[in-house]
């Protein structure tokens, strides 16, 4: 064993785990300011008959994050963080780190929704922080990530802290198909025929390939499920009526709000998460290695 490389030692699902989530975190720092930038253009045309909110115009993804930084200023940029870390590392560590080592079980995808659900109360207080637009008067809907868990359980009851969970756990199971098999699959035939090295290059290429693809197929999903996920008591029946709103007054392009922002933050939270994720499983590896056999 002491003269095996790092790179033939396999990782411990210990090492994979933690890797996945700080990775994960790390990921989630970088490209925040894109994900809510998502979020708001997702939701503009209905905040606009809903809130009455027609001041406020996006244009774009650069465009979005101009408006904000001067209406709301730059710390806009990255309401939710705290919810949004609290998600990756109660959900991240066990989709990604433990991947390979329960394949078998992400294909019935039961204990997937299990963590989906699990991780639903940060998701929804995620997306409503960033949703929140700072009023004249300088208020908010929520002042802080614990008064979001706190006002939403009060005004809407425990359930509320859970709404939208299906079509989260719909968005997670095309995501978790299309980003991870993708990256898997295109990182695989790189090595296979030697195209490249298994090295930065190769885990940028399959990384921005993986988010591509997963934007394509998930957009349409993720969508209604910020919308729902946004939406007040009694707004929408279920995801499908929100749905279906979406169709009848905005028409099908509706679907697609937010998917440049959506794709430039999926395919880099993709490239920062993996490439972090490989260089973070190497290095304890290694640190792992050398503790067992110092000499």
């Amino acid at each position: 064993m002491a003269g095996m490389k790092p790179k033939d030692v396999v990782p411990s699902a210990a090492v994979k785990f933690f890797g996945a989530g700080t990775a994960a975190c790390i990921a989630d720092l970088v490209t925040f300011p894109l994900d809510t930038a998502k979020v708001r253009l997702q939701i503009q045309g209905e905040s606009q008959k809903v809130e009455g909110s027609s001041t406020t115009k996006y244009r774009g993804v650069f465009g979005t994050i101009t408006t904000m930084v001067r209406t709301e200023g730059p710390r806009s940029l990255y309401n939710g963080l705290v919810a949004g870390l609290q998600r990756q590392m109660s959900f991240a560590s066990v989709r990604i780190g433990l991947y390979d080592s329960m394949k078998q079980f992400y294909t019935r995808g039961t204990e997937r929704a299990m963590a989906v659900a699990f991780a639903q109360p940060t998701d929804v207080v995620k997306v409503r922080f960033q949703a929140q637009i700072r009023l004249a008067d300088g208020g908010r809907r929520y002042n802080s990530t614990l008064d979001a868990y706190k006002t939403i359980a009060r005004d809407e009851g425990v359930r509320g802290l859970w709404r939208g969970c299906m079509p989260n756990i719909t968005r997670n199971a095309i995501v978790n198909c299309a980003e991870l098999v993708t990256y898997d699959l295109i990182k695989e035939i790189i090595l296979k025929y030697n195209l490249m090295t298994d090295n930065l290059p190769c885990h940028f290429t399959a990384a921005f390939s993986a988010g591509f693809c997963t934007t394509v197929v998930a957009s349409p999903v993720d969508v209604v499920k910020t919308r729902f996920m946004n939406s007040r008591t009694g707004q929408y029946n279920s995801a499908i009526n929100c749905a279906l709103t979406m169709l009848r007054n905005e028409g099908p392009a509706a679907f697609y709000k937010g998917f440049m922002p959506s794709f430039l933050r999926l395919g880099s939270w993709n490239i920062v998460m993996f490439v972090t994720y490989e260089q973070i499983k190497r290095g304890m590896t290694r640190a792992q290695q050398y503790w067992e056999s110092p000499f």
